[in-house]
């Protein structure tokens, strides 16, 4: 077979598959050795991963950037050692039912907008070289240094109570590299009781949505990707460039500057995507080109 074209598809990940998995399924579905994620779910988590496929792969760099959205649930009484229901607690459950409506809200409140977050300790950043769930699971303690994120929403929708336990449904919206998890986790704590995170489902990654994402049975029953023209249309301003400027940048030839923020898809007059394109000092600098050399 001589497999699908250069695109993005939009799965719907099922619990229980690590975002590898996904991607080596869609490697055989696809009929492509050249298959990509942008931006990993835990095993236990579903919903939104954006692959890229063949010269798709390479979009990827510019879509892990992209802000997230996600519905979860956060149960209160009880950390664990990975910040999920995965890990082992750490220490007696807290009775939870106390928590007081106001204390929560203003955890919350504290816990929105421009934050410094340390990382989850089981997570892929790495430490000297190894990643740092590696370390956690061989038995070391790992101390990440906080980095700044931003969680633009953070709603509770439903609280109920279980054997002693608060159990928080919410909904998050929050910038690359936010770990839900440590957000349950420091929810937790600045309410005394500790916390952990029991569901993910990411509903949004960029301008990729559940509405669009295809279960790995659909995709089996119609292998296809969105064209990279119609991505790069999505995502980027647009370029109208003519023949002459779509021949230099194939041969990663500059432009003039075009005074957008970004990367730009810049369109030969036949509607292919020649390639992205950013402002540098010396002009529009071809950042990926997609269009052969002719």
């Amino acid at each position: 077979m001589s497999g699908v074209g250069d695109g993005i598809l939009v799965v719907d990940k099922p619990a229980g598959w690590t975002s590898h998995d996904v991607v080596g399924r869609c490697r055989r579905l696809l009929s492509t050795r050249r298959v990509g994620h942008a931006g990993t779910l835990d095993p236990a988590a579903t919903g939104v991963l954006v692959l890229g496929a063949n010269r798709g792969t390479k979009f990827l760099t510019h879509l892990v950037a992209h802000d997230k959205a996600y519905t979860a649930t956060i149960r209160l009484g009880v950390a664990t050692v990975t910040d999920d229901a995965e890990g082992e607690p750490l220490g007696d459950a807290v009775d939870a039912t106390d928590v007081a409506d106001d204390a929560l809200a203003a955890a919350v409140e504290a816990l929105t907008g421009p934050i410094q977050q340390v990382p989850s300790s089981v997570s892929a950043i790495k430490v000297d070289g190894r990643r740092s769930y590696a370390r956690v699971r061989g038995g070391q303690d790992v101390d990440l240094a906080p980095r700044p994120v931003t969680v633009s929403r953070f709603e509770v929708l439903d609280r109920r109570f279980d054997q002693g336990f608060l159990d928080l449904d919410v909904v998050v919206e929050v910038s690359s590299g936010t770990y839900v998890r440590a957000l349950a986790r420091d929810l937790g704590r600045a309410l005394g009781v500790g916390g952990h995170l029991t569901a993910l489902r990411r509903t949004r990654s960029g301008p990729f949505t559940l509405a669009e994402a295809r279960t790995l049975e659909q995709v089996e029953a119609q292998p296809r990707v969105e064209p990279l023209a119609a991505v790069a249309r999505r995502l980027f301003p647009v370029r109208e460039v003519d023949e002459r400027e779509a021949g230099s940048l194939a041969h990663g030839g500059f432009l003039p500057a075009s005074g957008q923020e970004g990367p730009v898809g810049a369109f030969a007059p036949d509607g292919t995507l020649v390639a992205l394109v950013g402002d540098t000092p010396r002009g529009a600098k071809p950042l990926l080109v997609l269009a052969a050399a002719g």
